[in-house]
This record gives structure tokens, C-alpha cells and sequence, in this order.
């Protein structure tokens, strides 16, 4: 019954992504957001989905397309988190500042909504590069100053696993926030209603509550291999062109990242086939599905019924058009 079970199990390309007390769920021809506002009501919030590979197909093709979509799904999430807040105004806020009256006296709405977007996904991805790439990189070269002799293997070990420190320092600091939590919470009841789905079990809060909660295809476990893929990449380029400049090590990281995220994105996709019948698979992904105990929550009953109400939105007009 079980080998019968994997055979039969469906995986879906359905992904979402928890916001401010709601969820955005992608599917293959649309999206959805889904919010519970203060009075208790959901409320939705579906669109059409827009490629860019359609209008360009190049950045379709395997490798450049991790890029792409990682970026897209960067520029979509900062979109949803900012529709999901305005559910929930600060109430502390005070009067607009000079600077907050210029741009709206300069920028229409619309303007203003792409530059916001913009900084935000500037200020991010630059945030994560900085902390996971550059800082253990520059810190690195400040400890081993006072080992002149130490060997460049022995540097790019202590490099590597200063990565995986501080990410998951980041991971345990952010699952310790009040604020953080109930995001995390809707991040288990969007996984667990993916897999209810995948499971050909009838979207119902009971069946989905008893689903897992940690995906091999989460943004968790992306972040984590990424990690994990740069340092095998830097290792083996820092193997063949010695550098120990802290500077020329971080520049080479950075002009490496495209090809990381690249590598990572395919990995992923692999690991979104063969997870369930590959050992191989299931020990590569361990790693990262470990990390989600500080990501995801266990949902209540409320944040269940947004997740199946924004993959319900998304599910495809044509049955299997979604497949992975």
C-alpha cells in the first residue's frame, strides 16, 4: 500500500508564501492573496499571471531561469507582504514626514508602489548577500590576519561554516519574535495544505491538519542550499585560483551568485520529483527541512482555512496543468 501510495502521489507546482495574517499562493496561471482582515473575514484578491519568459524565452532556459524567478517571486512577495499591511495599520504611526509628503507630492500611487517595491527587494536581496556572503567572507579574513600560515583549505572551511552559523543565528533570532510567529504559522498551514492537495485528499482543515509541515520545495530549504552550493563552488574555484584577499574573495562570491542561485533552482526542481522515491533526495534535503522547524508553526484552524481558500483560487482550469 505505501509503494502504491508513492507511486500514485502528485506533485504539484503550486508554491506560496505566508504574509501578515494571510497567505499568496502561485499557481500556474494565477495568484492569489488571501487575508483574514480584523473583523474576521476573508478576504481575497486573485490576478493573472505574467511570465517574462514568455516575452523572452532565454530567461526560460535552465540555469538563467533560477535567477529570474527567484527575482520575480522576490518583486511578487514584497507586493503581497505590502497589500496584506494595510490590513493592519500601525496605529502608533504619526503624522507623514517632509520626505514621506514628497513622494507622494512627486510620485503617482502606482510610481510610488514600484519604487517602494523596488528599494525593498534591492534592500533584501542585498541584506542576505551581505550577511550570508560577505560578512563571513570579510570575517574570515579578520581571524585568520593573525594565522599568516593558515592553509587556504582550512580558509574556506572556516568561511563555509561561518555561513551556516549566521544563517541559522538568522533563522533562530527571527522564529524568536512575537510578530514573526503567527507568519511562521501561515507558513505551516500553506505547506501542510500543499501537501494535502498533492496527497489527492479533499481540501477540508482536518485532512490538512494532520499533513506535515516542513516542504522540500520551501524557501527555507532554497536559502539553505544556496549556501550550500556557493561554498562548494567557492571551494573548488579558491582551490584552482588561490585567492585569500578578503575583498577578491567576496567580489568573487558575488560575480559567482548568479550561477549559485542557478544550480540551486534546478536542485530544487529535482528534489520536487524524486523526493519521495530518491534516498538520495531525502538525505540532500534533510539538511533544510530540518531548518524549518524555525520557520513554520503549527496553524490554527483559521490559518488552515485562508491556505486552502488561496490554493482553491489558484488550482488550474485543465486537472495536471500544475504538475512538477
Amino acid at each position: 500500500m505505501a509503494e502504491e501510495n508513492k507511486k500514485c502521489a502528485f506533485r504539484t507546482s503550486i508554491g506560496g508564501q505566508a504574509l501578515i495574517e494571510g497567505i499568496l499562493m502561485r499557481g500556474p496561471e494565477k495568484q492569489a492573496i488571501v487575508v483574514r482582515d480584523q473583523e474576521g473575514n476573508l478576504v481575497e484578491k486573485v490576478e493573472p499571471l505574467r511570465f517574462v519568459k514568455d516575452r523572452y524565452p532565454i530567461l526560460g532556459v535552465p540555469l538563467i531561469r533560477g535567477t529570474v524567478n527567484f527575482l520575480d517571486s522576490m518583486v511578487n512577495g514584497v507586493k503581497a507582504l505590502m497589500y496584506s499591511a494595510e490590513f493592519y495599520p500601525d496605529e502608533e504611526a504619526g503624522q507623514p514626514s517632509r520626505f514621506e509628503l514628497w513622494l507622494e507630492e512627486h510620485f503617482s500611487s502606482k510610481k510610488l508602489e514600484s519604487l517602494v517595491v523596488a528599494l525593498a527587494v534591492v534592500l533584501g536581496v542585498g541584506m542576505s548577500v551581505f550577511l550570508f556572503m560577505v560578512l563571513p567572507t570579510l570575517l574570515t579574513g579578520a581571524i585568520l590576519h593573525f594565522f599568516p600560515g593558515f592553509p587556504l583549505w582550512g580558509r574556506n572551511l572556516v568561511e563555509g561554516l561561518l555561513k551556516v552559523v549566521i544563517f541559522l543565528a538568522y533563522l533562530i533570532v527571527c522564529s524568536k519574535q512575537r510578530d514573526i510567529y503567527r507568519v511562521f504559522q501561515y507558513h505551516g498551514a500553506e505547506h501542510k495544505t500543499i501537501f494535502c492537495y498533492e496527497a489527492g485528499l479533499p481540501l477540508t482543515v482536518e485532512n490538512v491538519r494532520i499533513q506535515p509541515r516542513h516542504h522540500p520545495r520551501c524557501g527555507t530549504s532554497f536559502l539553505f542550499v544556496v549556501i550550500a552550493v556557493s561554498i562548494i563552488f567557492s571551494s573548488i574555484f579558491f582551490g584552482i585560483w588561490p585567492v585569500t584577499n578578503a575583498w577578491l574573495r567576496t567580489l568573487v562570491h558575488l560575480l559567482l551568485l548568479p550561477l549559485v542561485v542557478g544550480v540551486t533552482y534546478e536542485f530544487n526542481r529535482w528534489v520536487g520529483r524524486h523526493v519521495q522515491e530518491s534516498a538520495l533526495a531525502r538525505i540532500l534535503t534533510a539538511p533544510g527541512l530540518w531548518m524549518q522547524n524555525f520557520t513554520t508553526n503549527e496553524p490554527d484552524d483559521g490559518m488552515i482555512e485562508c491556505a486552502i481558500r488561496s490554493i482553491e483560487l489558484v488550482l488550474p482550469s485543465e486537472k495536471g496543468k500544475d504538475a512538477w
